[in-house]
């Protein structure tokens, strides 16, 4: 079995990193990573005031990329707004309840995806020398594609996200034609979700709400 010793750099931090290339079972996460993940993950509605890096950012966009979308048509965009006037650019953009957490966020993402994500195909997936072909014209299989596969790579982000330290406050309140305005024009990306990022406030956290059980919502066929 070969292992490959990979490290992450966040600042001035070399965070090492085992991963294994085997075609044996995949090993199951620790207790404590699952719960970091999700079970004792929350939305935050406001963070401390502890700073989030560049290289942070850097490092969550690094890992969450190697997440899987169809034909690898990879149609996220992201924008980070890390300064002030950056954040009062899409404050109004937003409902009244999630104002005020945006202007307060130490990052604010906005998650778009590109719907001409299939540009880039030649290169992204070559095994198919018409993967352009199938989706040029055919809006309804593009608009499908990006959304569907945006969205994932949106939530791979945020798993991303929690696994190297930082807390999540996704978003769906806003004016997105106002958003794509503002912040996608001359693109043909739309806007997705919106989600906040840092080191959660427990005390603005609100209590856990329930979960339906596996019976509930599942059928085994």
């Amino acid at each position: 079995m070969a292992v490959l010793r990979l490290a992450i750099h966040i600042d001035s931090r070399l965070i090492p990193i085992i991963r294994t290339q085997s075609k044996e079972v995949m090993s199951i996460a620790s207790d404590a990573i699952q719960d970091q993940v999700f079970r004792n993950a929350r939305t935050q509605n406001g963070f401390t005031d502890q700073a989030v890096t560049d290289a942070e950012l850097k490092a969550v966009y690094d890992l969450a990329k190697w997440g899987p979308t169809s034909m690898n048509t990879q149609p996220a965009r992201y924008q980070f707004l890390r300064t002030q006037a950056a954040k009062d650019r899409l404050v109004h953009m937003m409902s009244p309840g999630n104002q005020p957490k945006v202007a307060a966020a130490p990052v604010v993402v906005i998650i778009g995806h590109d719907l001409e994500f299939y540009e880039h195909l030649a290169a992204n997936f070559p095994h198919n020398p018409n993967a352009r072909g199938v989706f040029a014209g055919n809006d309804a299989l593009i608009q499908g594609t990006a959304f569907r596969n945006g969205t994932l790579q949106g939530a791979y982000f945020m798993i991303a996200a929690r696994m190297l330290g930082l807390d999540c406050g996704p978003m769906s309140g806003f004016d997105a034609a106002k958003v794509d305005q503002e912040f996608w024009t001359g693109s043909k990306v739309k806007t997705n979700f919106i989600c906040n990022l840092g080191h959660g406030d427990p005390s603005k956290v609100m209590g856990r709400l329930p979960r339906f059980d596996f019976d509930a919502v599942s059928k085994l066929l």
